[in-house]
């Protein structure tokens, strides 16, 4: 994405997720923050050596423009600003976009060969277009809590669904329409509203309940639909989570790995629907054996066996797990404390090294983008991957 420019108007997890996704490909993007304050997770927490994680995590190799887009007197350059930008994507309050004219529509009908993108909670054409939207309030109204932890307890999944997975898309949807514009020469004003995105998410769960009328009971670590698939205790104080997909794996998992011959035959299991409906006993049975047994064993022999299998680890022990540590994943880049960790972009080529700039400072580069525009120069703080 060399030679893009993104100008984001953004806040909390969605839009930075999607922009530094974008920057993480080689755009530029240039984050217009308030002054003063910035990003609001900005002030979070003060866990990397005095930055937020979450501002860390969303906001390397982007550009820091202080600027107060309700300021009559910024408009001149906010304007200057807009006719450089390939995309713009923002995440404001209701209305707020609208009101300033920095919503999509308003953008490309000024600026047809423009890419924007608004991300908003709820459709703004919606029913619940007024009310305010953060991950877990969307995944609750979306059923993904209900679907999530035990009966009767829900729970918000630890990744935020909702967030990511908007982010996610309006990156696709953007990249998408820019290669629209080079083949047809016009820009796009693109919708995403994070409650379409997690029900698109929740997939199978949704299609049930339309179609039945019921929903399947959450089960904590287990699966809503395939059995065996779930946590199980073992000799040395761990729990294994083994899982199999189809009947082939479950004739693997009860001969070569439980060795039990008279599971495997058993007609009543012959089925996954039959074993979801017979999962109390199958997991009763499955954890008689794991309990008898260490970690690293059942590992061993689940591999051997061909059965998916992991240890449920927690979060100290995943951050410092052999897939990131031996293959070298953290990185890090530099901030207005110095070098700060991060994991490198899940995406990689030999050919094509992973892009890793700093998190700016709020307003980092205000000076240098302001002279830029005045002078129709280009900013000594534009990068190239």
């Amino acid at each position: 994405m060399t030679g893009t420019t993104v100008v984001s108007f953004e806040q909390a997890v969605s839009a930075p997720y999607c922009t530094r996704l974008l920057a993480d490909l080689g755009a530029r993007v240039i984050k217009v923050e308030r002054p003063g304050s910035g990003d609001f997770t900005r002030s979070f927490d003060t866990d990397v050596d005095g930055l937020a994680t979450h501002f860390v995590w969303l906001n390397r190799n982007k550009e820091s423009l202080a600027l107060d887009v309700k300021d009559p007197d910024a408009r001149p350059a906010l304007e200057a600003l807009l006719d450089r930008a390939d995309v713009v994507v923002q995440n404001l309050a209701p209305g707020a976009a609208q009101r300033l004219g920095l919503d999509a529509e308003s953008l490309v009908a000024r600026r047809p060969r423009l890419v924007a993108v608004d991300i908003s909670g709820y459709a703004p054409d919606g029913p619940n277009a007024h009310r305010r939207a953060y991950d877990l309030l969307v995944q609750a109204e979306a059923g993904a809590c209900a679907a999530t932890g035990w009966p009767g307890r829900p729970a918000r999944p630890a990744i935020p669904a909702a967030d990511v997975g908007t982010g996610l898309m309006a990156a696709l949807a953007a990249l998408a329409a820019l290669q629209a514009r080079h083949v047809h020469g016009r820009g796009a004003a693109l919708r995403m509203s994070m409650f379409d995105v997690t029900a698109d998410l929740m997939g199978f769960g949704l299609l049930h309940a339309r179609y039945t009328g019921e929903e399947r009971p959450p089960d904590g670590m287990s699966s809503p639909t395939v059995s065996p698939y779930g946590a199980y205790p073992t000799r040395d104080g761990r729990q294994v989570v083994l899982g199999t997909t189809n009947d082939d794996e479950w004739q693997r998992l009860t001969r070569r790995l439980l060795e039990r011959p008279d599971l495997a035959d058993d007609p009543a299991y012959a089925t996954n629907d039959q074993r979801w409906h017979h999962r109390d006993a199958i997991n009763t049975e499955i954890a008689a054996w794991t309990s008898q047994h260490d970690i690293a064993d059942i590992c061993t022999r689940a591999d051997a066996a061909g059965i998916g299998n992991a240890v449920l680890r927690p979060v100290t022990e995943a951050a410092h797990h052999n897939e990131l540590t031996e293959r070298e994943r953290w990185t890090t880049v530099g901030s207005s404390v110095g070098p700060v960790a991060t994991l490198l972009p899940p995406f990689g080529s030999a050919t094509w090294p992973a892009r890793l700039e700093p998190v700016p400072a709020l307003g980092e580069h205000t000076e240098a983008i302001l002279a830029e525009l005045a002078t129709g120069g280009t900013a000594p703080t534009e990068r190239e991957n």
